[in-house]
């Protein structure tokens, strides 16, 4: 029989023992590694569930929101979307970065659900939304207007920043430039830029006058503009600015008039939407229409048909959907009128006479909505008159109205 001594040995070798083997210390790569990869998963997880960095690309939302602005968009107002597309490379969008190398494959295609938002979108409101018409079977019906579109699943479109002008349900048109929703006039955006003649009696020094007024898109007068805008033998500029600059041009001495620029009404331009001779429409004469809203319905009149038919082939999910000679066919049933299946929205960029906008491609359906744009965090001018001046530091931490 052991002795208690022998017993309380065995206990103490027993203890002293180590229960288990130490974990093997991390190399310096795989510590490296680790942290790459959480941060990648963190960023990928703030970007898809919380706000998104957008840099503006093109003068469309002038003067509201300039080239070189970058911008937080939230994705928490209207409710972020679970992805459609899942096989696509962590925190890149269509391509692989610096290259044309396509960034996901659409092997697998998931339904679309969207998580409950605090907000819907509102008049006025500044929203980022997928590009509709680079749907695959639609891309080329637009070239005209956007000459660089390819088709893209609908989670990887481009994304498009504009104004939020009409909501599902509203009757919008457009008179002489002004937005009309439901019989009233839309407050116009604060920092709106549109068309000016400024007539001018001497040779201007482009640089003081426009430069220094923050006017950058400007034309010397030709007969081109036509006499509707000026007399013949009267010198001048196309102006694309604020309304409130235009007025500042008024009080220099060598200016005789400056007058808004609009289309007239029944003067059809080209590539309007839709693409029908049944309107005469233009981009400052434009409607009415009817923007859709879930469980609507309307009669597929040859004007609706226009209005409405590339949302009955492709957005609203129908199949074997057949239009031609003013007649929809859905899975071989002829139809008269038509009842939406989700909200559609109308977006117009601020800078109303040089955006590619609802007025050109059609609506924009609540499955393509991203977020809300909130505010910059950061400007650079492409174009600065110094290096000083490379950044635009009064925007910065501006908020978007």
């Amino acid at each position: 029989m052991p002795s208690k001594h022998s017993v309380l040995m065995s206990l103490a070798e027993i203890i002293s023992k180590p229960t288990s083997t130490p974990a093997p210390k991390k190399s310096a790569f795989r510590e490296w590694f680790d942290s790459i990869l959480f941060a990648v998963v963190a960023a990928t997880l703030i970007r898809w569930l919380f706000f998104s960095a957008f840099v503006i690309p093109t003068p469309s939302m002038e003067n509201s929101l300039l080239v070189g602005d970058y911008l937080f968009v939230s994705r928490l107002h209207y409710g972020t979307t679970t992805p459609v597309t899942p096989l696509q490379m962590p925190l890149t969008h269509q391509t692989i970065w610096g290259t044309s190398i396509p960034s996901y494959l659409d092997w697998i295609r998931l339904p679309q659900y969207r998580l409950p938002g605090f907000t819907d979108v509102k008049n006025g409101d500044v929203v980022v939304f997928y590009l509709p018409v680079e749907h695959p079977d639609m891309y080329q019906k637009y070239s005209n207007v956007l000459p660089d579109l390819r088709p893209h699943p609908t989670d990887l479109r481009s994304n498009y920043i504009k104004r939020c002008v009409g909501i599902p349900g509203d009757k919008l048109e457009v008179r002489h430039g002004q937005v009309y929703v439901n019989g009233h006039v839309q407050e116009l955006p604060p920092r709106m830029q549109n068309e000016f003649f400024v007539s001018v009696k001497t040779a201007v020094n482009e640089e003081n006058v426009f430069r220094k007024n923050g006017i950058v898109d400007y034309t010397q007068f030709t007969e081109t503009f036509g006499d509707s805008v000026a007399a013949n033998d009267e010198a001048g500029y196309i102006v694309k600015t604020t309304a409130a600059l235009a007025e500042r041009l008024k009080t220099y001495d060598f200016v005789k008039r400056v007058e808004p620029v609009f289309m007239e009404k029944g003067l059809k331009e080209p590539y309007l939407f839709p693409t029908t001779d049944a309107v005469d429409w233009n981009k400052d004469n434009y409607g009415p229409i009817a923007i859709p809203e879930a469980g609507m319905s309307v009669p597929l009149t040859e004007v609706n048909i226009a209005l409405y038919g590339d949302i009955i082939r492709n957005y609203d999910g129908n199949e074997n959907v057949v239009i031609e000679n003013n007649k929809v066919t859905i899975a071989g049933k002829q139809i008269s009128d038509y009842t939406f299946k989700q909200d559609y929205y109308f977006m117009m960029g601020d800078n109303r006479h040089d955006s590619a906008d609802s007025r050109y491609w059609g609506f924009v359906p609540k499955d393509h909505i991203v977020g809300k744009a909130v505010f910059v965090w950061m400007s650079i001018d492409p174009n600065p008159t110094s290096f000083l001046k490379k950044i635009r530091w009064d925007r910065i931490f501006r908020i978007i109205e």
